[in-house]
């Protein structure tokens, strides 16, 4: 299976299935040197980590991470940094009536395609739980980034969105609510609504914003390797990931040429920032902001209708224990994968000064 790594310089591979004994990574790429914050990291995963409110799945999970190399006396040393999370509440006989069964919107049909065998606990590899190790990279990446701002919140619950621009908003209120909305008024109706979907033993999708601050300009390579471009990758393989805008977005296909130009101030600065902080695929030094799409979680506890691995239309219903809205949980990974990004690109625009 290829595909399991990310980054060029900052470059992070991961390993481990939902259902086995342990998850883990290598982050390779790292500078020597940086003092780290154990807590803080700690703090990442426990915001990502299942079981931790009513309206996300009651897995119990501590996910404490285990550092095996690259660090020494609490700084990192510049060699590959192993670290280890270990599954210790699997269930699972939770998925023994699926053995057979394809689930719909799932990786199970396309991972025995792919390979003619599957992991059918959890989805295996092709889970959710994956991101744990993400978010340990991420949490590293932010501390080598000190001084870049990074924060996501959830935007969006089906229909119910933050109507203020992000410049109106408290990011100390993120953390305030289940839900990680800073509004504090949209995120009692976001976590109401997840609510009710949950009761129905349905699902139900949302979207993330997240705005980096205090970026240099320079990061990011003008053709391929645009800066919004990777950032776009790093979103979408997030898992259950369906859509990516930044600046403008979409809603920029609407408008005028002249209505959507960012007019210069005399500091190289924009009044507008419709751009989203990247203009030819290079940081400008403006916010870097942009949005997330996440689909409704596709396993339900209602029952549904599917085929086996014979072709056979089956019906099939969900059990165990699953999240009804995956975007909380979804906040910290999106910062996560945004902080591997930057710390990549920052050691690439090292690497060109000293070659220029």
């Amino acid at each position: 299976m290829a595909g399991n790594s990310f980054g060029k310089l900052f470059k992070l591979t991961t390993y481990g299935e939902s259902h086995g004994k342990a998850i883990g990574g290598i982050i390779d790429g790292c500078p020597a040197g940086i003092q780290l914050d154990f807590e803080a990291i700690q703090n990442e995963m426990n915001r990502r980590k299942p079981g931790q409110s009513k309206i996300v799945t009651q897995r119990k999970e501590p996910d404490t991470v285990e550092f095996y190399s690259g660090i020494f006396e609490g700084a990192t040393t510049g060699t590959p940094i192993g670290f280890i999370i270990h599954n210790t509440n699997q269930k699972s006989n939770d998925y023994s009536h699926i053995k057979d069964v394809y689930r719909p919107s799932h990786a199970d049909y396309t991972y025995d395609k792919k390979y003619g065998v599957r992991d059918y606990r959890g989805g295996g590899r092709s889970s959710a739980r994956e991101t744990a190790c993400r978010v340990v990279a991420g949490a590293i990446a932010k501390q080598f980034l000190n001084g870049i701002k990074i924060n996501a919140f959830t935007s969006s619950v089906g229909e119910i969105f933050i109507d203020k621009p992000y410049q109106d908003l408290d990011f100390s209120k993120i953390e305030n609510n289940a839900i990680r909305c800073p509004d504090e008024t949209i995120a009692q109706q976001m976590i109401s609504k997840v609510e009710v979907i949950k009761k129905q033993g349905d699902t139900i999708g949302g979207t993330v914003t997240c705005v980096l601050q205090n970026v240099p300009s320079g990061l990011g390579e003008p053709v391929f390797d645009k800066l919004h471009a990777e950032l776009g990758k790093a979103m979408l393989s997030i898992n259950a990931v369906k859509g990516f805008e930044y600046g403008s977005g979409f809603c920029g296909a609407k408008m005028k040429g002249s209505d959507h130009n960012d007019k210069f101030n005399e500091d190289g600065s924009t009044q507008t920032n419709l751009s989203g902080g990247v203009q030819g695929g290079i940081s400008n030094g403006m916010d870097i902001y942009f949005r997330v799409a996440f689909k409704p979680v596709a396993t339900t506890l209602q029952k549904q209708e599917t085929i086996n691995s014979k072709g056979e239309t089956v019906e099939m219903q969900g059990k165990g224990r699953h999240d009804p809205c995956v975007v909380p949980r979804a906040v910290p990974i999106v910062e996560a994968m945004a902080a591997l990004v930057l710390a990549d690109y920052t050691l690439l625009r090292r690497q060109e000064s000293k070659q220029w």
